[in-house]
């Protein structure tokens, strides 16, 4: 029986054969043959370039097969990804980033002979494998979006220093000595000529690109370019063989066609030691072929101003290094520049990356007789070609977007990626832009808002002389809403600010910390956090917390002494941190008052305004009640019981008589506290967001049934009336006048 995800993979199938029959048909043909013609032999000798430069020195005579190797990398990259990528247009090669670390693969492969070359293509294999198996898993769990975090100043610099790396690996290539000591000899006539040409050339023909953006422009140039360079041979009366002796034509090493690289056979010659000794190496191409695929995907969505899935593309990368490694090739991904100019071109299709894969199939297959055609200065000028685009993206042009600081990072990353390699430019470059981003966090003030409890006061309904202590000694409530991200670089000023609020005669009772928009912290955080605790209970100020994680409150258990962790005192959420240190101040000021008769006399002179109008809202309260008793039903709850919301919905109006109900949002918190003389209304059935009140302790309440206002308003006006006026101004906070 067919599994779903049998029927899914076939279903894909068909519309993949379906979308490229109607591509076909279609007036995206045209375009999609000429784009995919014209940056296929682009993309070829681009490849051939980059192949000549990982098989070069102890290699050089396995070039044409090392070159075998990359192409087939590179046809398998780009038909897979044209096939099973989401960006239609797509075309794939291999990055001049990845060419660096696999040519440092191969000069440092510790083997001999024909087991040199073997082991070290076995080693690129090897790679291609592990690098497709990576992305495979990262689009396979959806996992990109965890990889995506790259600062641009790091990428920038990254990229402008492969391009270095790049154009001084083509003047190797060409014969010049690149060392820093060499740079006078560089420009002698006998050197010049060497790297010189190339150099012009590479550097011309990406200016020549960048005005006129033509797809047509590259392999033009490096027809002409091949044409007149055997003009000049011919001239000058030099046949092919003796410019191959010279260096100045690419030499042919296999007897037959570019892939297979190797037979079978040939893996018993392969060195496992020394392939097990690259295994840094071999690591440090996954994480860069995984850098690569990440800038690609993110300046492939920026300039073509789509967004895309990335665990798809993930996918297909993966998909398309696997079967270039199991075929014989080396990894490869997607290549911006052409896919983009493919749906500036209208050729956005499948078909343009199919066909630029065939052309590259073609030179594959038909045998290596075409290198040797092809000069060692075009070689250098292609590598220029690329290093000088990676130069301008990362060196030249982010210079008009980035602030200095961020361009520093890049100009450090490029200058230390060419003194001493490329994984050390781009952890100095880490590390400066995580310094950067730490002392930039830092001047966030992690303090949100700070307030008394004079200026805010929680929701417990209180009596009236409770109500006056706390409008007295609210000052000596202090509480600070926290927020952001809380670590080394903030947590000091934080702990300074908090220890400055503990002396001087202002010093408050209690101190309120809320955690609740604090989304985390790191240990320098907690350990500063805990001293300051510390203090705060030598000097005799009561903390409390507010809504810790409880990853704040299990560190704090294990940096505070016992004696300090019993003192602190957590609360769920602002209000009940609140409601407890007001219990906290109220409770300080009867311990005093009870020693000092005249402060009670003091808070009597101050509440006896309140005091009268609190016994007169009772007073109408009860007269309310007594009026309306031939129309109300009593009801008693026990502590815990719901009165009102999605757990008990009701349209009736409840008046409560006696005991406490708080009434609680959706996430728990208290929103209000109702007590005798306050009004209950009735909750919307259809809001599954309506606050629940719940009972605090036992309460009675007098219920108003709706048919029975509805009777009073019909019968009874002047009483209805007086009801409404009455719940009006419990509602916003008034006293009712008079009796209407």
């Amino acid at each position: 029986m067919l599994t779903h995800e049998t029927v899914t993979k076939a279903s894909q199938l068909r519309n993949l054969a379906s979308e490229l029959r109607t591509d076909i048909w279609s007036v995206k043909a045209v375009p999609a043959l000429s784009a995919g013609f014209t940056t296929g032999l682009g993309l070829l000798v681009a490849q051939i370039a980059y192949g000549s430069l990982i098989f070069s020195g102890m290699l050089a005579p396995y070039a044409s097969q090392g070159v075998g190797l990359v192409l087939f990398g590179n046809f398998a990259a780009c038909l897979v990804i044209a096939l099973a990528g989401g960006f239609r247009g797509a075309i794939s090669g291999l990055s001049p980033a990845l060419v660096i670390v696999m040519a440092q693969i191969g000069a440092t492969m510790d083997a001999e002979g024909d087991g040199l070359f073997v082991t070290t293509s076995a080693a690129l294999m090897i790679g291609a494998v592990a690098t497709g198996l990576c992305f495979l898993l990262i689009g396979r769990y959806r996992l990109a979006n965890l990889v995506r975090f790259i600062p641009y100043s790091v990428a920038g610099g990254f990229v402008a220093g492969i391009g270095g790396a790049v154009c001084l690996a083509a003047m190797s290539l060409m014969g010049a000595d690149t060392d820093w000591r060499a740079i006078p000899a560089l420009v002698e006539p006998s050197a010049l000529w060497r790297w010189g040409p190339g150099a012009a050339f590479g550097i011309a023909l990406y200016l020549a690109i960048k005005r006129w953006g033509h797809p047509l422009v590259l392999p033009v140039s490096v027809a002409l370019a091949v044409g007149a360079f055997h003009l000049v041979l011919s001239a000058l009366d030099i046949s092919g063989d003796q410019a191959r002796e010279a260096g100045l034509l690419l030499k042919s090493t296999s007897e037959g066609g570019l892939w297979p690289a190797f037979r079978p056979a040939d893996l018993a010659q392969v060195d496992w030691t020394a392939i097990g000794i690259q295994f840094p190496s071999l690591l440090t191409l996954v994480l860069l072929a995984l850098t690569v695929v990440i800038m690609n995907l993110a300046g492939l969505e920026m300039a073509a101003n789509q967004d895309l899935d990335w665990d798809r593309e993930f996918n297909a990368s993966g998909l398309a290094s696997v079967v270039a490694g199991l075929g014989g090739g080396t990894a490869a991904s997607m290549i911006v520049p052409a896919s983009l100019r493919s749906k500036l071109f209208g050729a956005a299709t499948r078909l343009t990356g199919v066909v630029c894969a065939l052309v590259i199939a073609t030179a594959l297959f038909l045998g290596d007789g075409m290198l040797e055609l092809v000069p060692v200065p075009l070689v250098g000028g292609m590598l220029f070609f690329a290093g000088a685009g990676m130069l301008d993206e990362g060196l030249v042009r982010s210079r008009k977007r980035l602030p200095w600081s961020e361009y520093g990072i890049i100009l450090l990353i490029v200058c230390i990626i060419t003194a001493f390699g490329l994984f050390e430019g781009v952890g100095a470059g880490m590390l400066a832009a995580l310094v950067f981003f730490a002392v930039r966090l830092s001047r966030v003030d992690p303090i949100q808002s700070r307030f008394t409890a004079r200026e805010r006061r929680s929701t417990k309904a209180r009596p009236v002389p409770d109500r006056a202590i706390l409008l007295e000694e609210g000052e000596r409530v202090l509480a600070y809403r926290l927020r952001g991200y809380i670590f080394f670089g903030s947590v000091c000023p934080l702990a300074d600010h908090l220890r400055k609020s503990l002396s001087g005669d202002s010093r408050p009772t209690c101190l309120m910390l809320d955690f609740a928009a604090v989304s985390g912290f790191d240990f320098s955080a907690v350990t500063v956090l805990a001293r300051f605790l510390q203090s705060a209970n030598a000097a005799g100020v009561q903390v409390v917390l507010s809504a810790p994680s409880e990853q704040l409150r299990t560190l704090l258990e294990r940096n505070l002494r016992p004696p300090e962790l019993a003192a602190l005192r957590i609360e769920p959420d602002a209000d009940r941190a609140l409601e407890r240190c007001e219990e906290i101040v109220i409770q300080a000021w009867n311990a005093k008052a009870s020693l000092v008769g005249e402060r009670r006399a003091s808070l009597l002179d101050r509440a006896v305004d309140d005091l009268e109008r609190h016994l007169e809202r009772q007073m109408r309260f009860e007269d309310l009640m007594d009026e309306l008793r031939n129309w109300l039903t009593p009801c008693r709850y026990a502590a815990g019981e719901s009165l009102a919301g999605p757990g008990a919905p009701s349209q009736s109006l409840q008046l409560v008589t006696s005991g406490r109900a708080s009434a609680h949002e959706a996430a728990g918190r208290r929103s209000r506290q109702y007590g005798p003389g306050d009004a209950i209304w009735p909750a919307d059935p259809s809001d599954d967001k309506a606050p629940a009140v719940i009972a605090d302790q036992p309460c009675e309440t007098m219920v108003l049934a709706p048919d029975a206002r509805r009777w009073l308003e019909e019968h009874e006006e002047r009483l209805a009336l007086k009801l409404y006026r009455y719940l009006l101004a419990g509602r916003f906070g008034a006293e009712p006048n008079g009796e209407g």
